[in-house]
């Protein structure tokens, strides 16, 4: 699982936090903006942790509303519910590839939705994506982009999809949720990575807090445009405040632990070193993803979901750890296959052809003695 379990708390003045102690249940019930008659909360650093990725996605203070979620799953649902909210008649589009909540929430809201082709890379096809626009020219359209997919780690063309929507007549008509549950606290860090900005006519963005920063407890951010919110948010007379969240009670604890560190390069260069040594040991596996840290490989004989396994390089994962692994790889590798009959898997339609090492596409497998 992508998740960073290399937590350093030296960031955080613990002495400073004896107010939040384990022992209290800290709920920042309802909107993280209006008080609650609640006393025991962290919304003043909810809010501080919210100004921080709305000026990430380039939206000001009065431009942006969102909270902080109990996982990206809840961010989904809330993002595409907004966009839901804005065209109740509109389609869900998705590519293959995207998260399952994606799909969950399509049936929860009850709203039709289009599985979008993806291309070997794991984004989403715009040629396909065109083709099943012009097939419901009436229906407002919701679209999921994935910035970061689940298993191969790739970026889906937010450009593409923005050029698509308008060339396909949908200008004034769309709603985009940008789903960057890892990748999303990666690529404004990376400096050639394309920018997931409010100032492109996205609607909303959310992230994973427990992935890449590694917070101690599943969480995650939703960030939307205010003006999109106002037709989810209403009084709550239990609460004395409003409310346009989807669980309404909220993880307290989080805000305390939500920060951000600069190791995505270190990750990205582990990963690359990753891709050199499996190529190396005769291990079929794709070449990275732009701006990615997801290494696609051939799945050991005993896995059960398909021919192919994900390595997500978080920043835990050191050269150490990468060379360990690799070698016992290999070494279990040479056992499965030493008997002739049993064949390395071909991967070529996961990873294309040219990354696939198995005897119909490279020989360097023959040479190793493995076919």
């Amino acid at each position: 699982y992508p998740y960073n379990l290399n937590l350093n708390l030296d960031y955080l003045d613990l002495s400073a936090l004896h107010q939040f102690h384990y022992n209290l249940c800290i709920n920042n019930l309802g909107d993280p903006f209006m008080e609650s008659n609640y006393g025991v909360h962290s919304r003043p650093l909810e809010v501080a942790v919210l100004d921080w990725f709305a000026r990430l996605w380039d939206l000001q203070k009065d431009q942006y509303w969102g909270y902080i979620t109990s996982c990206g799953t809840e961010g989904n649902l809330h993002g595409l519910l907004v966009g839901r909210e804005l065209f109740p008649d509109g389609i869900i589009y998705a590519s293959t590839e995207s998260h399952y909540s994606v799909f969950k929430a399509a049936r929860m809201y009850r709203v039709k939705c289009v599985k979008v082709d993806s291309l070997v890379s794991g984004e989403i096809n715009c040629a396909d994506f065109e083709s099943k626009l012009l097939h419901n020219p009436g229906s407002p359209a919701i679209v999921n982009v994935n910035i970061g997919t689940t298993v191969k780690g790739a970026i889906d063309d937010l450009d593409g999809i923005i050029a698509t929507l308008q060339k396909c007549g949908f200008a004034g008509r769309f709603y985009i949720h940008c789903d960057g549950a890892l990748a999303g606290l990666m690529m404004p860090f990376i400096e050639q990575a394309p920018k997931v900005t409010f100032q492109k006519p996205i609607g909303s963005v959310s992230v994973s807090g427990h992935k890449f920063i590694g917070c101690p407890v599943p969480c995650g951010v939703v960030i939307t445009r205010r003006e999109h919110v106002n037709m989810l948010s209403t009084d709550i007379e239990y609460l004395s405040s409003r409310d346009a969240t989807i669980m309404g009670s909220s993880n307290g604890h989080a805000p305390i632990f939500l920060g951000i560190r600069k190791e995505v390069q270190k990750c990205l260069r582990n990963a690359h070193y990753l891709v050199h040594h499996l190529r190396e040991a005769g291990v079929s596996c794709a070449s990275l993803n732009p701006w990615s840290n997801t290494v696609v490989l051939e799945g050991s004989r005993d896995e059960a979901f398909g021919n192919i396994a994900h390595v997500v390089v978080m920043p835990n994962v050191t050269v150490e750890k990468i060379t360990s692994f690799v070698e016992d790889l290999a070494n279990n590798r040479a056992n499965w296959y030493q008997d002739e009959s049993v064949l390395v898997p071909c991967i070529a339609k996961d990873i294309g052809q040219e990354n696939c090492l198995c005897g119909l596409h490279d020989n360097q497998s023959i040479k190793k003695g493995i076919r």
